[in-house]
């Protein structure tokens, strides 16, 4: 990958190579920003920049296909095994790093998720931070900054890494995947500007399943619990997707809110369910809609402290047609 080819991050990618044509590379950087907004492809570019036979990133020689192909013996990748990044795999990577490089001018490690390192990973990489080896750039990815141990923090250059703008987002997802302005509008919205997200295993269901799951909530009431009770299983059924459809209904009732406020059709996300939004807006007042946008972020906290799927998609639903 090229800078050139990388959306956005101008601003991130001129002094990285200012850095590199200067010869004035820090010894650590930690990229912090967004899942999927393209911190990883920036550090991989950066990686080719260093490693070119051609200087220029160009794609085409050896050393460009082997970083793309992540087998340079150069370049070393590490992330969480498992839940969390253990000692064994620092220390592993201390051992890569005391060898010289063996075809290129440094050795380049990425560490991606860098907050979660466990205690005895994190105090271990501090050492090799402290004593920096020459011609060693290590860069760690995080989307949560404040989770990395503070004096692995101080010891890097921090560089920030922002959401892509939606209309830039909006724009490059009707090219490249051929969608109408109001698929590409959704998506980029449901996105938060994270093209990785975009494009991920969520496509499908922002842009397929997102306005039958909405219509199956706006639908329900309280009597109507056998169909309640199956939509909450369906839902807990989707390990890998509950938080995502979290952030659709959430999204739905922050549209209901705007509408209440008199916002534009343009700001909302689901600009092409207008008729069930003013349905759902009629019999909702704005003290009820916050209730229900507290209980789904109540919702995300309980799922992430690993509580029954079911039983709280079957709270949720409740406290949404109550």
């Amino acid at each position: 990958m090229m800078f050139n080819r990388i959306l956005g991050h101008q601003q991130q990618k001129n002094l990285l190579q200012r850095a590199v044509s200067s010869g004035r590379l820090p010894h650590a950087y930690l990229f912090e920003g967004p899942e999927g907004v393209g911190k990883r492809l920036v550090a991989l570019a950066l990686t080719r920049m260093l490693f070119c036979a051609c200087g220029n990133s160009c794609g085409n020689c050896p050393a460009c296909h082997k970083i793309d192909h992540h087998n340079h013996p150069d370049l070393h990748l590490l992330g969480p095994d498992g839940a969390s990044i253990k000692i064994e795999q620092i220390r592993a990577l201390q051992k890569e790093l005391s060898y010289r490089p063996l075809e290129a001018s440094h050795k380049v490690c990425i560490i991606d998720g860098a907050e979660k390192m466990n205690p005895a990973a994190a105090n271990s990489l501090l050492k090799t931070l402290e004593e920096p080896r020459p011609q060693t750039l290590i860069i760690l990815l995080t989307p949560a900054p404040d989770a990395v141990l503070p004096t692995i923090r101080s010891r890097c250059q921090r560089l920030p890494f922002s959401r892509i703008p939606r209309e830039k987002l909006q724009e490059v997802l009707a090219a490249q995947l051929n969608l109408d302005d109001i698929q590409s509008h959704v998506l980029a919205t449901l996105s938060e500007g994270s093209f990785k997200k975009a494009l991920g295993k969520d496509r499908d269901l922002y842009l397929q399943r997102r306005r039958e799951l909405l219509k199956q909530i706006a639908g329900l009431s309280p009597g109507s619990i056998l169909p309640l009770l199956q939509l909450a299983q369906d839902i807990a059924e989707e390990k890998d997707l509950v938080f995502d459809i979290l952030e659709i209904i959430q999204a739905f009732y922050r549209d209901l809110l705007l509408l209440k406020h008199g916002c534009t059709v343009e700001e909302l996300v689901n600009i092409d369910m207008l008729e069930t939004l003013e349905q759902v807006s009629r019999r909702e007042d704005i003290i009820t809609i916050v209730r229900k946008l507290t209980a789904l972020l109540a919702s995300r906290r309980h799922l992430e402290r690993n509580v029954n799927r079911q039983l709280a998609m079957e709270v949720l639903l409740l406290q949404l047609v109550a």
